[in-house]
């Protein structure tokens, strides 16, 4: 019988991938179970280092090294009992008000300090870094990127074998993205139960684990403060953690279900963290927007909505079809930016359209034609050059480029003390003076959340029963300035 030079190719590739599969099937020693992967730990090391400065360039580490260092010794500890204790791990506390928690491949663990201000103890930072730790001794990341390269090898295996099969080709510049790779039921199950593991190791009480969870549970049921959590969409839920968890701690030995709580020391350890936006990195009255750290301010269009990040601030037309942007630029000088702008292939230069601004369009890459309409600038402020840049498609731009002009051209240096002097929301930690029910405690230290939110950041219900000497959470400050 012939073979086809077609069925030859595919009787090939299916061999190679069959051979891929038996060679990269291993024994992960924190699951006992074979895994696929197709990344040495040199390179799931080096996968991790190199996208570490990118995950803090896009959020900051909170500025507090105490708390820093605090958050680096408990994950440091817990790590120390895991199946990979030989890994450089290295916990962050993140600038960032999400509730939220992630991993990087190699031994990366972040925190928000969005969910540090949901803990009520030391076991709970424990049951959630260990969780987070639990991902990575479970390569569920390399596990994750293995099958998607797989998946690809049908379209080249021939060439990927000539060049030499490299596993992490192409991840280069995504550290941002492999933090938010979403792992399935199973992994979650399965961190959820390493974290269990490597907190008893640790010796803190497994029995703080469930209430993390409800406290997850709450936020999601609610719209207010930090609203329902990332945590939930980047780590979706298996099923009935509370319960799931609660039935594993029943079958631990008895010295196992005990440990450390750490309430107190930890609610001393969070005073005066920031809570919820700080407005220092940039805030919105009505449809202006302030930079108090950068003294500037900048007017978007009416209605529209503005979006802070870190590194740039937007604002999205109603219709979500036109967006303005202003973001810092790392050329020398506005011709530089211009020039590297109009340099990029399809786009086209237009007229000088008001203060520094040139009008320009992109090109379909498919059919070059013109698909984008805008306006682009570059100005300098503080030391800094600034790029602002407002744009839609083509058949809508006659509706906003009046509107674009107006906000490209509204940007402002600020003086004024009273935009510039904002302060944070922060958490304070008080100690009673005699008992009283948390609603109590509300009337009496009065917070600027409302007294759901108080509750769920305190893990308790506005009924609950303190006792004179205990230590409770609210959040003072954070109010903006009235024009």
């Amino acid at each position: 019988m012939t073979i086809s030079t077609q069925g030859r190719t595919s009787w090939t590739r299916a061999a190679v991938i069959s051979l891929l599969l038996i060679a990269a099937c291993t024994l992960n020693p924190a699951t006992g179970q074979r895994q696929l992967t197709l990344m040495s730990e040199a390179q799931e090391i080096a996968m991790g280092k190199q996208a570490h400065p990118e995950v803090l360039a896009a959020y900051g580490a909170y500025d507090e090294p105490g708390l820093q260092r605090y958050v680096q010794e408990v994950g440091a500890k817990l790590a120390a009992g895991s199946e990979r204790p030989q890994l450089d791990w290295t916990f962050t506390v993140l600038d960032d008000p999400v509730v939220n928690a992630m991993a990087l491949p190699g031994g990366y663990i972040y925190v928000n300090r969005g969910i540090l201000a949901h803990f009520n103890s030391e076991a709970e930072l424990a049951s959630v870094l260990g969780h987070e730790i639990g991902h990575v001794t479970a390569r569920h990341s390399v596990e994750q990127i293995s099958r998607s390269q797989l998946a690809q090898l049908g379209l080249g295996v021939a060439a990927i074998a000539s060049e030499g099969f490299r596993p992490y080709a192409g991840l280069a510049g995504q550290g941002v993205g492999l933090l938010f790779l979403k792992f399935g039921r199973d992994d979650e199950r399965q961190s959820d139960q390493l974290g269990l593991r490597y907190m008893t190791r640790g010796g803190y009480d497994p029995a703080q684990m469930p209430k993390v969870f409800g406290t997850l549970d709450r936020l999601s049921q609610t719209q207010g403060g930090g609203g329902t959590p990332q945590w939930l969409s980047t780590h979706p839920d298996p099923g009935n953690r509370v319960a799931d968890m609660t039935a594993l701690i029943a079958e631990l030995p008895p010295e196992q279900r005990q440990g450390t709580v750490g309430r107190d020391p930890y609610l001393r350890r969070i005073e005066n963290l920031v809570f919820g936006d700080d407005p220092r990195q940039g805030y919105a009255i009505g449809h202006t927007f302030y930079h108090p750290v950068l003294g500037f301010k900048v007017e978007f269009p009416d209605q529209w909505r503005i979006i802070n990040q870190r590194q740039q601030v937007a604002a999205l037309s109603p219709n979500q079809d036109a967006v303005v942007v202003l973001s810092m630029s790392n050329k020398e000088s506005p011709n530089a930016g211009f020039d590297a702008f109009f340099g990029q292939q399809g786009i086209e230069r237009g007229p000088s359209r008001g203060r520094n601004l040139m009008a320009f369009r992109a090109l379909d890459s498919q059919t070059g034609s013109p698909a984008i309409e805008g306006l682009i600038g570059y100005l300098n402020h503080g030391g800094k050059l600034y790029q602002l840049i407002g744009y839609t498609k083509i058949a809508t731009w006659d509706g906003y480029k009046s509107a674009v002009q107006k906000s490209l051209t509204s940007f402002a240096k600020v003086s004024d003390r009273r935009y510039l002097d904002v302060k944070p929301s922060t958490i304070d930690v008080v100690t009673l003076s005699r008992d009283m029910t948390l609603a109590e405690f509300a009337e009496k230290f009065p917070s600027t959340v409302e007294l759901e939110e108080l509750a769920i950041l305190n893990g308790m219900t506005a009924q609950t029963r303190l006792e004179k000497g205990s230590l409770v959470k609210r959040i003072v400050g954070g109010k903006l300035p009235v024009r």
